[in-house]
């Protein structure tokens, strides 16, 4: 059976080094994946969850329809660069519009713990940041990798969850780092695949099912 393959261009501005990493990265994966690309500055959204969790915000169309392939997907990748210690806001607001409780995650009532409703799917991101590596590590503590390992990718239940940090982008660093790091890319593409892929479980219809009622 096939892998489907969900890719996403977090960068809200065309052409630039994000999309042309995601390129390599894409052409690197199996020849008989299923691939859907996507670019969240192509998507019609209000990335404000304003009612938080108390009030569901109904999807959009193009939500939705990305919602659907996420569900089917088996692997999932994230490409973006970082700013200001974190992703462009428009793709941190995809993140709060799409992976809501209920689709990716689901609290328990009688305890503190939650079921990770995207398990049986892999997941990698890609940040293309100025912060040199060594000072991302010692100054910051990792803090954008751990996040998106543990608290966006791990929460939800992607196995394995990987992140790769590709420094400096800056004073033409990129174009002197882009052959180490498009083997780094080709490595990660080759290699993809959920570590336990009989735990997924198609989660959309459930949700749906909940129409209007609150989360």
């Amino acid at each position: 059976m096939d892998m489907e393959i969900l890719l996403i261009d977090g960068h809200p501005d065309e052409g630039r080094l994000t999309s042309a990493l995601l390129d390599i990265y894409q052409a690197a994966l199996p020849p008989d994946a299923v691939v859907t690309r996507i670019a969240v500055r192509d998507l019609e959204f209000t990335p404000n969850l304003r009612h938080g969790y108390a009030k569901r915000t109904e999807w959009e169309p193009d939500i939705a329809a990305l919602a659907e392939k996420l569900d089917a997907c088996d692997h999932f990748a994230v490409f973006f660069p970082m700013w200001w210690g974190a992703e462009p806001a428009l793709l941190k607001g995809l993140l709060d519009r799409l992976l809501l409780p209920g689709f990716a995650f689901a609290y328990h009532e009688d305890d503190p713990w939650w079921d990770k409703l995207m398990a049986g799917r892999s997941a990698d991101a890609v940040i293309s940041m100025d912060t040199p590596k060594l000072f991302l590590r010692l100054a910051y503590g990792n803090s954008i990798v751990h996040r998106w390992k543990k608290q966006v990718f791990g929460f939800c239940g992607f196995k394995p969850a990987r992140v790769l940090a590709l420094a400096t982008v800056r004073k033409g660093e990129a174009e002197k780092n882009l052959p180490k790091w498009k083997s780094q890319i080709e490595k990660l593409a080759r290699s993809i695949g959920p570590k336990k892929p009989d735990e997924k479980v198609l989660r959309l219809p459930a949700f749906l099912a909940k129409g209007r009622k609150p989360l």
